[in-house]
């Protein structure tokens, strides 16, 4: 029973989504415009009207699509025995133009945005053609043909800005249910959001500049700009949706996003001001078209504000010698999560407002009740943690530390299941520096299922790990029992690290580890409360009725809308709280130095330390493929992006030879790009 309603979930799904774009392919042609005039006339006799219509048409097939997609996932069976058969889908994703200026692109991005961009040539053209048709100037400017002309053509790329906005909000929702069906990592996700915001800020500021440089002209700016007409189209409401775009695109830029991350985070709650000036500017007509996103981001805006409120402490945190930290955070047993999901972290000692992504470090196949992120301090927000912890006074060492860290989480976030790793008969692990934090719950991950007797993950795998200091090694701490076991053909993992800022210095792998895999580790006594799982549910819009007065009411109805949701939301997760498990008592000393037990033998020294260069990935790929043999590749990689090129490279140029070569057994190597933060 279980597969024929999954299978009916997913067709559903996917007929809503079909149809939503086909809308917007017909939209600008003569016979949408002529069938759906008449479907207007129609409506409005009937009691929802024309707005009923907008809704039914314009927004809910992509709401019901997202709804159903929740409930795919809810009643999909987590796990699949077996290793996945290779899909040539797969291929896909490995990478086909690696440029400095663009990054990296998989032969599946480049198929997407073609067809994206197809897509806004055939709109642009399509509704230029039908406006030269007409060539009906506007009387009160007094337009000749050129003016005419250059004043259509700005009006179009508002349209264009107007689809790109219709999918801007989708990539940045931490749970979208496309995203997680096909394990697209989130941080991945928001590229495709900065390419998009790109693309609208750039079509919106032509539409704006060029209707501007027409009224100049004509100098009947001033009349223009204040002009409120019945239908929409408030232009001055336009402009100020446009100046709070630019704001937003300016401060996104990463020499002010990395440097000044403050600046970026608060500016980007500008999106509020845009939305609503959009709304003015438009009027509810358009808006029915950019309408779920806008939805579906506020509503799960909404709950993820109400699962971050409730206050957590910090149970211990690791202080690493390369000036990064380990933070332990309490955690539902029942709360599972996949390697490489990611959680927001608020600490308002530090500040009340922001919230920063870290991936999660630990498995929740391992550790029940915590999980752990690892922090490289070297910003505002971490440094000013860093010091918190640093600097926490502790009686003595049979003492914990009475003072309590408050923090806020929200997610975790990440794919449904495990599916993209197990696929795979060897992985290629490259870090570099912080990197390697999504590859240590990867690992523990895999020895986890390995030790349960999961035989559908991969069974060889290397861990390239590149850093500037030797220090950095003391972050392998939590897999150092991985890479202290003997290795067996069920698990066999390969070390090599390459110490690219420091001479060789004698010392072996296995005395290095043992070195800075003493850890100063601080203990808090704290009575926490688990992390309850995030749980979304949707609801319907409202009817609207289009008039100059309608955005207040719309923009009104949006929010019962959300509120009501949110309440019943509010009610099931008290009943949740109410069931929980008594917290969780810990028993830890405060501050102490813990040292592994690590002692030099031969299973360590098998792995390699590299000292003042920098890795040959040719030479390493080419040797891995000879101890694999035919083996389908997963090559993940996390680190600075002129690292992710060059593998990036390596990986096209293998495939092109895979392609080309008349050997059967030739490995195949499957390019994945992560991120430790956003």
């Amino acid at each position: 029973m279980a597969k024929p309603f999954l299978l009916v979930l997913k067709l559903l799904m996917v007929l809503l989504a079909l149809g939503w774009i086909s809308i917007w392919v017909l939209k600008p042609t003569q016979l949408w415009t002529r069938k759906w005039k008449a479907a207007e006339d129609a409506a409005r006799t009937t009691v929802f009207g024309s707005s009923g219509l907008d809704f039914v048409v314009y927004s809910f097939p992509i709401i019901g699509s997202v709804m159903i997609g929740f409930v795919y996932l809810h009643f999909k069976p987590k796990e699949q025995n077996g290793r996945k058969r290779r899909s040539s889908i797969a291929a896909l994703s490995n990478p086909i133009v690696v440029n400095s200026f663009i990054g990296v692109l998989s032969a599946m991005e480049i198929l997407v945005i073609s067809f994206f961009i197809v897509f806004l040539a055939w709109t642009f053209c399509i509704h230029i053609s039908n406006d030269f048709k007409k060539m009906m100037p506007v009387k009160s400017l007094k337009l000749n043909i050129w003016q005419y002309k250059t004043f259509r053509m700005a009006t179009r790329c508002g349209l264009l800005a107007e689809a790109c906005l219709a999918l801007l909000l989708f990539p940045i929702m931490r749970g979208m249910t496309v995203f997680r069906l096909f394990g697209i990592q989130f941080e991945a996700s928001v590229k495709y959001h900065i390419w998009l915001g790109i693309m609208m800020l750039s079509l919106a500021t032509l539409h704006g500049v060029g209707t501007l440089f027409i009224w100049g002209i004509k100098n009947r700016i001033q009349d223009e700009v204040w002009k409120w007409q019945k239908t929409g189209r408030i232009y001055l409401a336009g402009e100020i949706a446009l100046v709070a775009g630019l704001i937003i695109g300016i401060t996104s830029l990463p020499q002010v996003r990395r440097k000044r991350f403050e600046i970026f985070y608060y500016t980007h709650h500008l999106y509020t001001i845009f939305i609503v000036f959009f709304l003015f500017h438009t009027g509810d007509r358009h808006f029915y078209m950019v309408f779920p996103a806008i939805f579906l981001f506020a509503i799960e805006r909404l709950l993820r504000i109400i699962q971050s409120r409730p206050e957590t402490c910090i149970l211990s945190a690791r202080i690493f010698p390369s000036k990064a930290i380990e933070v332990t955070l309490p955690k539902e047993p029942r709360l599972k999560y996949t390697p490489t999901s990611i959680i927001f972290i608020k600490i308002p000692s530090i500040s009340k407002f922001q919230w920063h992504s870290f991936t999660i470090a630990s498995s929740s196949s391992v550790d029940d009740d915590t999980m752990s992120v690892i922090i490289k301090c070297d910003g505002s927000w971490t440094n000013s943690l860093y010091d918190i912890i640093q600097g926490i006074p502790v009686g003595g060492h049979d003492q914990r530390v009475q003072q309590c860290i408050p923090v806020s989480v929200e997610g975790p976030y990440g794919p449904a299941s495990t599916g993209f790793l197990s696929k795979y008969d060897s992985l290629l692990l490259v870090a570099g520096g912080i990197g390697v934090t999504p590859f240590l719950s990867i690992l523990q991950e895999i020895s986890a299922a390995q030790n349960h007797g999961r035989k559908s993950f991969p069974t060889k795998i290397q861990l390239i790990y590149i850093i500037k200091k030797r220090n950095s090694i003391g972050i392998l701490n939590s897999i150092l029992p991985l890479l202290a076991n003997k290795n067996t053909k069920e698990f066999h993992l390969k070390l090599k690290i390459y110490v690219t800022q420091e001479a060789q210095s004698g010392a072996t792998i296995s005395e290095l580890i043992s070195e800075f895999s003493q850890v100063e580790t601080v203990h808090f006594d704290t009575n926490h409360i688990f992390l309850p799982q995030l749980k979304t549910k949707k609801a319907s819009s409202k009817e609207k009725t289009p008039s100059s007065y309608v955005d207040l009411v719309l923009i009104c109805a949006f929010t019962l809308s959300i509120i009501s949701t949110t309440l019943v939301f509010l009610v099931l997760r008290l009943k949740h709280l109410r069931k929980q498990q008594p917290p969780l008592a810990v028993k830890h000393n405060g501050r102490e130095i813990q040292a592994n037990l690590f002692q030099s033998n031969r299973n360590v020294d098998e792995h390699e330390v590299n000292f003042g260069a920098r890795p040959n990935f040719q030479d390493i790929f080419s040797r891995f493929s000879n101890e694999t043999g035919g083996s389908f590749v997963g090559v993940l990689v996390c680190g600075p992006e002129a690292m992710k090129e060059s593998v990036a490279s390596i990986c096209k140029l293998t495939t092109q030879r895979s392609l080309t070569s008349a050997q059967t057994k030739k490995p195949c190597f499957n390019f994945h790009s992560l991120n430790f933060s956003l």
